[in-house]
């Protein structure tokens, strides 16, 4: 089916024709409109053997015939190896160059704003429509067309290169690109299963094109083993917490799945923040959980990370290893007044110690910060326990 080819192959096609053409807005009006001749011809005429060089071969061509009919045809030529392009044979897909990771680098490059990179990598790597994207941030589809553009601009103009970064600067540009793909998933992580699942989606293609990497494992495993619980996170439209979650609707083949990735991650000597997450989770997927192990890896993230946010998740995994009074100390020593898990946590703490009017006041002040439904329904019902 042309709609699963293009699920798939979107981002690799894409990625051959920035890394031909130069062209971000180009490569994308050439990608649709071969794909709109792929949706035309192939239920009619049946599906080449090999679609992903049928696609490349007719966008670039159609990206040819347009930039024939433009003015400044004979400057653009000179930046393409036309002759070389249009002679090109394309049946078979090793002559294709998977270009799609030059494409997160170039997405995820740190000259562009982090909502832009954001933007970028679901347009090109994902293949959402500028109106899937603005649904997904809760954005006017306008004001998400202009994040684009800025982007793409931003890219041309600053000569933002179409390559994966040398060797001494790939640790840290990996690092930023894991975080966009993990940003997605937060974000879908709250409701959204769509972008969750696209998330993953992406941290399958990097795991993919970065097989020896740890941290991409490492992400993959975190993500697949929280969208394992999806289903058992929401009843009646609240949130419902990890020890009163029905184990019954978690998912143990993507549990199983992540925890396979973990094994590799550590097999190839991976101890980095996404590893140590991956193995936090995994654990909470044990039963019983084993939550001094899990305070033991908190540890080691927080010395790596430096996070106050990991400190109050080590406060939590503190709390659940029955020590509610020296977890409220851990949190008492962060500043996070702005933070709404901040206070939610310190409100459970104070409760679980008995400390109602103060738990109270920390209730309400994790409701004024909250915007999730769902959240604030559990807080509500938190309030009127106490």
């Amino acid at each position: 089916m042309i709609e699963d080819v293009f699920r798939d192959q979107w981002g690799r096609v894409l990625a051959s024709l920035i890394g031909f053409l130069g062209d971000v807005d180009l490569a994308e009006e050439a990608a649709q409109e071969a794909f709109a001749t792929a949706a035309e011809r192939w239920p009619r005429d049946g599906e080449p053997g090999n679609p992903v060089g049928w696609l490349v071969r007719t966008a670039r061509n159609k990206a040819l015939d347009r930039l024939r009919r433009e003015k400044n045809l004979a400057a653009k030529l000179r930046q393409l190896d036309v002759r070389e392009a249009v002679e090109m044979e394309l049946d078979a897909v090793a002559t294709i160059p998977d270009e799609r990771l030059e494409l997160v680098f170039t997405c995820c490059h740190p000259a562009l704003a982090t909502e832009a990179q954001v933007a970028l990598t679901l347009r090109t790597l994902g293949g959402l429509t500028t109106d899937e994207i603005a649904r997904a941030f809760l954005v006017a589809p306008e004001t998400m067309k202009r994040r684009l553009s800025r982007a793409k601009a931003k890219i041309r103009d600053a000569g933002i290169p179409f390559a994966v970064p040398p060797d001494h600067l790939l640790p840290d540009r990996l690092a930023a690109v894991l975080a966009v793909v993990y940003l997605i998933f937060n974000e879908g992580y709250r409701g959204r299963v769509d972008l969750a699942a696209e998330a993953i989606r992406l941290g399958g293609v990097l795991e993919q094109l970065m097989p020896d990497e740890p941290e991409v494992k490492g992400l993959l495993a975190l993500m697949q083993c929280h969208h394992a619980r999806r289903k058992a996170r929401f009843t009646g439209g609240e949130l419902v917490l990890l020890d009163d979650q029905d184990r019954s609707l978690w998912e143990a083949d993507r549990i199983s799945a992540g925890r396979a990735l973990l094994d590799r991650a550590l097999a190839l000597g991976g101890r980095g923040p996404y590893v140590l997450q991956a193995a936090i989770v995994s654990l909470q997927c044990a039963d019983p959980v084993d939550w001094p192990q899990i305070v033991l890896l908190y540890d080691e993230l927080a010395r790596l990370t430096r996070s106050a946010v990991v400190e109050l998740n080590r406060a939590v995994a503190i709390a659940q290893s029955g020590s509610p009074s020296e977890a409220l100390r851990v949190v008492d020593a962060l500043d996070l007044d702005g933070y709404q898990y901040f206070h939610s946590t310190r409100a459970e703490l104070l409760r679980r110690l008995g400390r109602d009017t103060e738990a109270r006041a920390a209730y309400t002040r994790a409701l004024e910060l909250t915007t999730d439904a769902a959240e604030r329904r559990f807080l509500e019902r938190r309030l009127t326990e106490l």
